[in-house]
């Protein structure tokens, strides 16, 4: 029996797999388009078929990891709103570390658009935008609380990249503090006076 063909679809997911690794460890500028080629099984010429340029690629590949992260956060709020979606979110955005992938990419982005590349940092500002969006939809907050949370996860995925969990030192177990539960209340009735 000859093997099953994939489609279009199937194998730009399997190239946007691969690609999302190499992207995430070595950024736009240092991962290969080759070696993701090699990696998918295809042609270097098959994998610009499909994105064009490998600067499609990349944003395919940040654009996909926002998109999980937005969907996460949706789903954990399920139909909560106010500090309960904010908590039910940022349980998931914690439990969401783990994947490395996910938060590398999204410090990519940010990375190659704070190098003065137009054209990321458009499409990154999309991708923040939309999930800045999926956050205020569901908790119905002020802005200065959206913005509070979100800083926190800035911060959790700085700590995150910095692996700051294996770092013993008083600094590092500082930051890694917990937020109280309490926390967004408080910053939602200060911004509400």
């Amino acid at each position: 029996m000859s093997p099953t063909r994939m489609t279009n679809q199937q194998r730009r997911d399997q190239v946007l797999s691969v690609a999302e690794l190499e992207f995430a460890a070595a950024g736009l500028h240092g991962a290969s388009t080759e070696k993701i080629a090699q990696r998918a099984g295809i042609t270097q010429p098959y994998v610009f078929r499909l994105f064009g340029t490998k600067k499609q690629l990349f944003l395919a590949c940040v654009d996909a990891a926002f998109e999980r992260m937005t969907l996460a956060l949706l789903a954990a709020a399920g139909d909560a709103r106010g500090i309960d979606a904010l908590a039910a979110m940022g349980q998931a955005y914690d439990d969401m570390l783990a994947d490395r992938t996910t938060l590398l990419l999204q410090l990519q982005g940010f990375a190659a658009a704070a190098a003065d590349d137009l054209e990321v940092r458009e499409a990154v500002r999309v991708s923040f935008g939309r999930l800045w969006q999926a956050v205020a939809g569901v908790a119905h907050l002020d802005p200065v609380t959206i913005k509070t949370f979100l800083a926190f996860g800035m911060l959790l995925n700085t700590s995150a990249a910095l692996d700051l969990a294996a770092v013993d030192e008083r600094w590092a177990r500082q930051a890694r503090t917990r937020i109280r539960p309490g926390l967004f209340t408080s910053v939602t009735r200060e911004t509400n006076r």
